[in-house]
């Protein structure tokens, strides 16, 4: 799973808390708002009612209440009024009469009857449908007091409700440009908001990822060349400073480095050492084995390159050219466990003798195989399969064909071949010419087929490292 990058969660946590802020001043924003919106339309309405009432009280100064219907259809005729009633109290209905039906009425719905009560206005807003009003009832009030005394005609008391003003106003204009106020706050809050996280996202790619990024960079090439960051190309602080540790860090690192190179390279001295005291060792332990067969001289070292020569040219890897040109010498070191009677017997052993001697890989193995090191491991199958046949008459295991390891093919070529060419106690050495026809007779017999053609190939290089190791050195 990919993970997100600072800026991703910087953006995204960034996005959440606006969010929730941006909810929040509109939601506080759309409530004063509607709350100025109401007390706007309220305030409307009633100047409208003191406008009536104005008119109303100015016609009865005047003496010429026969123009008051008049006046009434005007102000009915404003604009944004649907209906302009005459609330009359009983006080006055009692004193006057009923009034005119067409303005005046006597009922008091409840809304009314709670003007009536209490003396103040009351505002019934209908904001939520299609064709928003607002009622407004504004009740008269009588006193004595100013240039008109109600008390004067009215035979009330001090502050008896004399009637009210009803009016109903269409407030769609108000609600309509309350929404486009709300609308556009909100688009402005919506660019807002896309301008903070566009500017936040530049300001951490500019001062966060791509410092990251050249940091990194800087510092793989800082560490390749073994040279310090450059603190100065970074714009904060934070990154400076961060810098900083890095190049202490690199250079406690080289330092290390360099003591760690040296451990190194005297480790490495130190395996050569061993790699090469191993072989000497082997090759010690082939002579050694050699010695005491009474084998004919150089016969150690003259396997070891005969076998050397035979991997190179069938294909061998040059790590199981070095492998098996190292493990050769072990071939036969399980003679160390034949007694000297069969082993340096002159002429041909009996059937008793012969299964003793040929015993001698399953000792070496047994010698060999606990050991986990390369070369040992090699020797190992090398002394236990050398004297199998390519057709399955050889012996201990009776393998055949590439059931024999190809290290155990190619020494059982090298090893009679040199057998044959050289003297022992129990025969004379063959002329070369004898040599060859014997083991070309014995092709896809004794030997594998692969190895006997490279052998043929190359006689006069098996001869030539026989002259240059002869056995009587």
């Amino acid at each position: 799973m990919k993970k997100p990058s600072i800026k991703t969660i910087t953006v995204r946590s960034l996005i959440n808390v606006l969010l929730i802020i941006a909810i929040v001043v509109l939601l506080i924003i759309g409530y004063n708002f509607r709350a100025l919106s109401k007390t706007a339309i309220e305030n409307q309405a009633l100047a409208h009612a003191e406008l009536v009432k104005a008119g109303l009280t100015s016609h009865m100064k005047a003496g010429i209440m026969a123009l008051r219907d008049y006046f009434l259809e005007e102000i009915e005729q404003l604009h944004h009024i649907n209906e302009l009633k005459i609330i009359r109290g009983d006080n006055v209905s009692s004193q006057f009469g009923p009034g005119n039906p067409v303005w005046e009425r006597t009922e008091l719905d409840a809304s009314a009857r709670q003007a009536f009560n209490s003396s103040e206005p009351i505002f019934i807003l209908d904001e939520f449908t299609f064709e928003p009003t607002i009622r407004v009832i504004i009740p008269y009030v009588a006193s004595s007091e100013g240039a008109l005394n109600c008390l004067a005609c009215h035979s009330v008391d001090e502050g008896a409700v004399l009637g009210a003003v009803d009016i109903e106003m269409d407030v769609s204009e108000y609600r309509n440009h309350a929404a486009f106020v709300m609308a556009g706050i909100f688009v402005l809050s919506f660019f807002a908001l896309i301008l903070v996280l566009v500017n936040t996202s530049r300001t951490i790619r500019h001062y966060v990822q791509r410092p990251l990024e050249e940091l990194v960079d800087d510092a793989t090439l800082a560490y390749k060349n073994q040279q310090p960051v450059p603190v100065e190309q970074f714009k904060t602080r934070e990154f400076s400073n961060v810098a900083n540790e890095f190049n202490l860090l690199n250079s406690e690192i080289i330092a290390h480095q360099e003591e760690l190179k040296d451990k190194n390279l005297q480790l490495l001295a130190l395996n050569d050492e061993i790699e090469s005291t191993l072989r000497e060792t082997v090759y010690t332990m082939g002579v050694i084995e050699e010695q005491r067969s009474k084998e004919t001289a150089n016969h150690t070292k003259r396997v070891a390159l005969y076998s050397q020569l035979l991997a190179q040219e069938i294909g061998l890897s040059e790590e199981q050219v070095d492998l098996i040109t190292a493990a050769s010498p072990l071939h036969d070191i399980g003679k160390l466990g034949v007694p000297d009677a069969i082993l340096f017997k002159p002429g041909l052993l009996d059937d008793d003798e012969r299964k003793v001697m040929e015993n001698h890989p399953g000792i070496g193995y047994e010698m060999l195989k606990h050991s986990q090191r390369d070369i040992l491991i090699a020797a190992g199958t090398i002394a236990y399969q050398h004297h199998e046949k390519w057709d399955g008459t050889g012996y201990p295991r009776a393998l055949k064909g590439e059931e024999i390891h190809i290290f155990g093919r190619i020494i059982a070529v090298s090893d009679v071949f040199d057998a044959l060419f050289s003297e022992r106690v129990y025969k004379e050495s063959w002329p070369i010419e004898k040599v060859v026809g014997w083991m070309k007779e014995q092709r896809g017999m004794h030997f594998d087929p692969a190895l006997i053609d490279i052998f043929l190939d190359n006689v006069d290089s098996f001869v030539a490292i026989y002259n240059q190791y002869p056995a009587d050195s």
